[in-house]
């Protein structure tokens, strides 16, 4: 497993993203992709948290095949309180089976929006719903109440592959 940082985060510790180094975050994604591939055989797999998440979803609709599956943990659908500025344009064109998870107090899309984007995706996708987490899916504050997360994200990723790689 690789942990990495975007390049945007690497060049600021703090604040939001900027639109014009989303291409730059996408090639951020794609070089640690490519180191992963050069110390492992097997199966590639890419994650991010809600603007990453975005990012790796638009590199795998980019190019078909990169990785073989994605975890998308707080997809940022729209800003806050603009829910008519989706960010799924992609989505139709997004061959790799993706898991989200997804709280149910996410300011940045609620259950139902993301549910209705998922339809957009023709590869097989899933839902881990994380019952009254917010966009930090309950690790601010609250994270005791979350220990069993990870063991339930790793259960519902595997599943996802498991069904993606026999149908």
């Amino acid at each position: 497993m690789l942990r990495c940082d975007l390049p945007f985060r690497q060049a600021r510790p703090t604040g939001p993203p900027s639109p014009a180094t989303a291409a730059r975050d996408r090639e951020g994604l794609r070089h640690a992709v490519r180191a992963v591939r050069g110390l492992w055989a097997g199966r590639v797999f890419l994650g991010g948290i809600s603007y990453g998440g975005r990012q790796a979803s638009m590199l795998a609709t980019a190019d078909p095949g990169f990785v073989e599956a994605l975890l998308l943990l707080s997809y940022p659908l729209h800003r806050p309180g603009q829910p008519q500025a989706l960010r799924t344009d992609h989505f139709p064109g997004l061959r790799t089976p993706s898991l989200f998870i997804h709280g149910t107090r996410d300011p940045f899309g609620a259950i139902d929006e993301l549910e209705a984007a998922r339809a957009l995706i023709p590869a097989r996708t899933a839902l881990l719903v994380v019952d009254g987490a917010g966009h930090d899916l309950g690790y601010g504050r609250s994270a005791g109440a979350r220990r069993d997360l990870p063991a339930r994200v790793l259960q519902a990723f595997a599943e996802l592959i498991r069904k993606s790689t026999t149908s």
